[in-house]
């Protein structure tokens, strides 16, 4: 199976799937990493944390052992500026050379404007009659995302991912992005990430699991 996860960011990836990823590679799937935005000088970052977030990506890419990775690397937090159209045509075009099975996509319902306008992109791209080779959509949980929408878009998932065996690595992997997290009670703390886990488990009936929301399953 082919397997697409889409992050808005640089550690979308891992936080929300990364158990996942590591568990389907090892089962000899081929996974594939489209990202949408990220940091350039030219967008007013520093260079040296521009640098910085290179190496990181390298460093995760590596880890997951992703068949190939994409960056469309628009600016962050300003994705109003692009054309829709052209974005989508970009996303189709991904798409349509990796073929995937499997779309793992973020929740339009997340607080984070950039999780909206990826998720109604992609959504965009996975018509049945165009790409008849997707047969699962799912959405994935992103702590310090999903987990502060309103209250009536709250994240209530109905498909689970046994982690049991690939929490550990799950963790190692976040770690590199170490400017993304923090102490406990911030939501991106090791605590944080190992507790979720645990409670998506406890409703999958396994240590640690994965929670996700079906949008399309055809079998």
């Amino acid at each position: 199976m082919n397997v697409l996860v889409v992050s808005p960011h640089p550690d979308d990836e891992t936080l929300g799937c990364g158990g996942t990823l590591l568990r389907l590679k090892e089962e000899e799937n081929k996974i594939y990493w489209l990202n949408i935005t990220n940091i350039k000088v030219e967008y007013g970052y520093d260079k040296e944390k521009v640098e910085k977030r290179k190496k990181e990506i390298k460093l995760v890419n590596e880890s997951f052992k992703f068949e190939k990775y994409f960056d469309l690397e628009l600016c962050p937090t300003k994705l109003e500026q692009y054309d829709s159209n052209e974005i989508i045509q970009r996303i189709s075009e991904i798409i349509a050379e990796i073929r995937p099975q499997m779309i793992i996509l973020p929740s339009r319902n997340d607080v984070h404007s950039d999780h909206k306008a990826v998720f109604d992109w992609c959504f965009a791209c996975t018509k049945i009659f165009r790409h008849s080779y997707i047969k699962k959509i799912l959405i994935m949980e992103i702590l310090s995302e999903t987990n502060f929408s309103l209250p009536e878009n709250s994240f209530e998932p109905t498909y689970f991912f046994d982690i049991s065996n690939y929490m550990e690595e799950k963790i190692n992997v976040i770690k590199i992005y170490e400017s993304e997290l923090g102490e406990h009670p911030f939501p991106r703390s090791i605590e944080a990430i190992k507790s979720l886990g645990l409670l998506r488990g406890i409703s999958a009936g396994v240590k640690y699991a994965e929670a996700f929301k079906i949008v399309k399953f055809i079998e």
